[in-house]
């Protein structure tokens, strides 16, 4: 502990000067508000990554230092809370609030409890996969998480896994993974995956089919990334099951809440129908959630009093990722994303003929382009780039530009993915739990993954 806290203090302190250097005199290639940019992005990124203050304090404080220096309009500052990421946050813990506190969750945790919660193993897989199943069907991490975390935290209470508990900490970081991480290998699930395919279809005119995508992706960053996550999470956070409680019954309370489920019940099945056709009636899932809260806190209807809306909604989450989004927006606007590529070019070791040094350095590449700008911008940030990067590598277009995704779904901070934050909240567990989990999974994907990846991809062809 001593140990970690020293490797903080120490990173503070030499941020902070670098960060002054660099909005006061910014080195050659950067003009002066690049420079300033530059200076408040770390400064915005070490204070996230080392949590020594709260992290919607950060965001705040970033809020003022690019309004203050006048590095951005107030339109691009806070161009996060119009995202749509931002709203599924609040949709999601209404409906999160509504399936708990209907007695919904518990109900459905009863009815799984004989499958998963003979051992915590079982339980940690069944929910990984009940997530990898949901990532098919339903286009959001956000909406997965909102429905999958009051199931899976019943399921934990029914396991004797109390609050803080490593058990609890396991179950609310794998399925955290399992809602997020699997869905980067289907094309339709994620954000930065339709990204992508909208940007290399308008700049490269390369279009991706959904079997081509999860033929490639799914096999290694799907299934065996969960796979490890599930055995990280093991590791990290031992505990076993306790005698669980005795399901509910017929009781008084249990029966009058019966007609309040039924109607939570129905309006999920809605809201999940509407999620699952968004491609034939195109309202995006966040708008849909909406309407769901809405609906989940009508009197006499829902099953959320309006008056506990607050507690309901972590704006401290709210706050974290709206800056999370405007950080990658500026980083992009002013031109800092594209630098940092072409300099990322001009380090990595790229030539043609060496398949595996080039394969690995693209994944590099866009796992530390994701550092800066945030998942969702990398696709920004190295599309553009794509044809001089397969001219380096002597791979195709479509190959570096799907090698993109090993990089853009290794996320080792959990500012870099915003439905990491929306899960760990859902949960009710520390937000730097979950970097427990997502610090160790991306170096085994780095070290270990990737490798195998290439493999696969020299087996289909790709490379």
């Amino acid at each position: 502990m001593n140990s970690a806290r020293s490797v903080r203090n120490l990173v503070i302190l030499i941020a902070f000067p670098v960060s002054v250097w660099l909005a006061i005199a910014p080195p050659a290639g950067l003009d002066a508000m690049q420079g300033q940019t530059a200076g408040v992005v770390l400064v915005t990124l070490v204070l996230w990554s080392t949590g020594i203050v709260p992290p919607f304090l950060v965001s705040l404080i970033f809020f003022a230092l690019v309004l203050i220096a006048g590095i951005a309009t107030p339109d691009l500052v806070f161009g996060g809370f119009s995202s749509a990421a931002v709203w599924l946050i609040v949709s999601g813990a209404v409906i999160g609030s509504a399936i708990g506190t209907s007695g919904l969750g518990k109900r459905l945790a009863a009815n799984l409890a004989p499958l998963l919660a003979g051992s915590y193993a079982r339980l940690l897989i069944g929910l990984t996969l009940a997530g990898m199943a949901l990532a098919f069907v339903m286009p959001s991490s956000i909406g997965r998480a909102v429905v999958l975390f009051p199931v899976g935290l019943a399921l934990a209470d029914r396991a004797g896994f109390a609050k803080g508990s490593k058990g609890r900490i396991g179950v609310a970081v794998t399925l955290a993974a399992a809602c997020n991480m699997p869905g980067f290998a289907i094309l339709p699930s994620n954000i930065p995956n339709m990204i992508l395919s909208g940007a290399a279809e308008t700049i490269h005119d390369v279009s991706f089919g959904y079997t081509q995508y999860l033929a490639l992706h799914f096999p290694v960053l799907g299934i065996l990334k969960s796979a490890v996550a599930v055995a990280l999470a093991l590791v990290l956070f031992p505990d076993r099951v306790r005698e669980a409680s005795a399901p509910a019954t017929a009781g008084e309370e249990v029966l009058a809440d019966r007609a309040t489920q039924g109607r939570v019940a129905a309006i999920l099945l809605a809201t999940l129908a509407l999620w699952m056709t968004d491609s034939l009636h195109g309202i995006n899932p966040a708008w849909i959630g909406m309407a769901a809260a809405v609906v989940l806190m009508l009197p006499r209807i829902g099953a959320v009093d309006p008056k506990s809306f607050n507690g309901s909604v972590d704006f401290g989450s709210v706050l974290f990722v709206a800056a999370a989004l405007a950080l990658g927006a500026l980083v992009n606007v002013t031109g800092l994303g594209t630098i940092l590529g072409e300099e990322l070019t001009r380090v990595l070791p790229l030539a043609p003929g060496h398949d595996f040094i080039n394969f690995v350095s693209l994944s590099v590449m866009s796992a530390a382009t994701g550092l800066v700008t945030t998942v969702a911008g990398v696709p920004t940030v190295l599309t553009p780039l794509a044809s001089g990067l397969a001219e380096s590598s002597g791979f195709s277009v479509p190959a570096v530009l799907m090698i993109q995704v090993i990089g853009f779904s290794t996320a080792v901070f959990p500012y870099q993915v915003a439905p990491l934050i929306v899960a760990m909240q859902l949960s009710g567990e520390k937000l730097g739990s979950v970097l427990r989990l997502t610090l160790p999974l991306a170096l085994v994907t780095l070290f270990a993954l990737v490798p195998v990846d290439f493999l696969w991809w020299k087996l289909l062809g790709w490379i």
